[in-house]
């Protein structure tokens, strides 16, 4: 059977954990942050987990 090929996307943009879920980046951080309240830009700031509807198909992207 050939190798998986991993998406190199999916690479830059996830992480896995030790109890093996799958940790991202929050969009609509980058640019416009002017009128973005202070509390929203620190909540985007911080990683989160990917849901249970997406991991499936993550995880086929990274070859999990």
């Amino acid at each position: 059977m050939p190798k998986l090929k991993v998406r190199s996307a999916a690479k830059k943009r996830f992480k896995i954990t030790g109890s093996n879920k799958l940790k991202k980046r929050h969009a609509m951080r980058s640019h416009l942050l002017e009128k973005k309240a202070t509390t929203r830009k620190r909540r985007l700031a911080s990683s989160s987990l990917v849901s249970k509807d997406n991991e499936k198909s993550v995880k086929k992207m990274l070859g999990v």
